[in-house]
């Protein structure tokens, strides 16, 4: 049974990702990119459900988004980048489970995907345009952890009570 609702969640927090992710759009030109805010669900998948659902619904979730919202070229990045940091935010909220836990995984988390971001646009469009977007990619950072994390404690609270 418990395998069966954490493959639900996976759907129903990839969907949410995916949502939030086409919410907004700012369109990066240098990179052929665009900040969004769907770190905040990222961050809500990995720190209420854990790796496997954070690294599921970061990923697919938001190599989905690119693909419906005109940017598909990035989600084979995008997979691998925003399931990564799922995945590590989720492993370190588990393994602590204290409030500190939260903010270290939020940050390592984030942090993974800023420094992804900018290696592969890096590697693809040259240091300058990468460096166009490492305030763009802080940005959606922030939005995850101001965001995500009092979400994530409230249904915690929530999941606890019933």
């Amino acid at each position: 049974m418990r395998r069966l609702i954490e493959i639900a969640l996976c759907g129903v927090m990839a969907a949410l990702v995916c949502v939030a992710t086409l919410l907004i759009q700012i369109p990066t030109p240098p990179t052929r990119g665009y900040i969004n805010v769907g770190d905040a669900m990222i961050m809500v998948s990995a720190l209420t459900f854990g790796p496997i659902v954070g690294g599921f619904a970061g990923g697919v979730g938001s190599a989905l988004a690119d693909i419906l919202g005109g940017y598909a070229h990035w989600a084979p990045f995008t997979l691998i980048i925003k399931g990564v940091e799922g995945i590590i935010a989720g492993l370190i909220a588990r393994k602590w489970g204290s409030r500190s836990s939260i903010l270290l995984a939020w940050i390592i988390g984030c942090g993974e995907m800023v420094l992804g971001y900018f290696t592969v646009e890096a590697l693809l469009y040259g240091v300058g345009p990468a460096l166009v977007e490492v305030p763009g990619n802080t940005f959606q950072m922030i939005v995850g952890g101001v965001v995500g994390i009092p979400i994530s404690i409230a249904i915690n609270r929530r999941m606890r009570l019933d």
